[in-house]
């Protein structure tokens, strides 16, 4: 199974922030970096399954921006288990439920998307606003997978 985790954009400075934490939107800067990479994504052209997005808005407003590009909307759903705390157990339950997807786009934060590609893989990553890894995995059991790409969003504009 491909995997493809996409950490949110830049969002509005959390110091600033007074609401709720899973209430912080997008900056201008990080919907253009998302927009570039969603444009790479598109151009790279995997078939996905479905795009899983944290329900934190700016999770949620990256991977719409996503979805636009590769006229996927029909395809995102909001899931609590990539809320922070996700790792590889809460992984594996979401990836058990798309048992003949053979391409996910995951949408959420750090430090968990470095921590569960570190799981998968053996290899240390470290995903900046707006990056995103493949990770290509044998089947759902999520063993031994392997990281094929990683991009931060300065390359992806390159």
């Amino acid at each position: 199974m491909e995997l493809y985790f996409l950490r949110h954009g830049a969002a509005a400075p959390r110091a600033d922030w007074t609401d709720d934490d899973a209430l912080r939107p997008l900056t201008e800067q990080g919907r253009e970096d998302v927009a570039r990479m969603a444009a790479l994504l598109a151009r790279t052209a995997p078939a996905l399954d479905a795009i899983i997005t944290s329900p934190y808005v700016r999770a949620s407003q990256t991977a719409d921006i996503v979805a636009q590009h590769l006229n996927l909307q029909d395809k995102v759903v909001p899931d609590a288990r990539i809320t922070p705390g996700f790792d590889e157990a809460r992984l594996a339950k979401v990836v058990k439920q798309y048992p003949e997807a053979k391409a996910l786009l995951l949408v959420g934060h750090e430090p968990d998307f470095s921590i569960t590609i570190r799981e998968l893989t053996g290899g240390r990553v470290v995903l900046k606003k707006g990056g995103m890894a493949f990770v290509d995995t044998p089947g759902i059991s999520l063993k031994r997978g392997s990281l094929i790409w990683l991009v931060q969003p300065g390359i992806a504009g390159a």
